[in-house]
């Protein structure tokens, strides 16, 4: 039960900065910002430090970026090679989409209508 105060009370606060937003029309736009900034701030700190669901957020979060520190990524010659590769397949389709099109508006049009074109 504690943890579902804590959470809508997370809530609360990310609403406020929001309404603060909205409150703070004729102010400048920094501080209209910061009314959000802070409002989520304060909320996602209360939520991911105070409730058992927000611990086990930063946990998957945690998780999730070890796995991503052992992701190999490509280099630079092979994301060129790659990108090429799918420009040229593109092409191609878009040629044989055309192609095909305009068969079958002969076929249709001119064949079975007899519509001239």
């Amino acid at each position: 039960m504690a943890d579902k105060i804590k959470i809508a009370l997370a809530l609360l606060l990310l609403a406020a900065g929001i309404a603060g937003f909205y409150l703070l029309s004729s102010q400048a736009l920094v501080l209209r910002v910061l009314a959000i900034a802070a409002g989520t701030i304060v909320g996602g700190v209360l939520f991911c430090k105070k409730t058992e669901a927000g611990g086990r957020f930063v946990q998957l979060w945690r998780e999730a970026w070890v796995e991503l520190k052992k992701m190999v990524w490509p280099t630079r010659k092979e994301t060129v090679q790659v990108t090429a590769q799918v420009f040229v397949f593109v092409v191609i389709m878009a040629l044989f989409l055309f192609i095909t099109d305009k068969c079958l508006e002969w076929l249709i049009s001119d064949f079975f209508l007899r519509v001239p074109t």
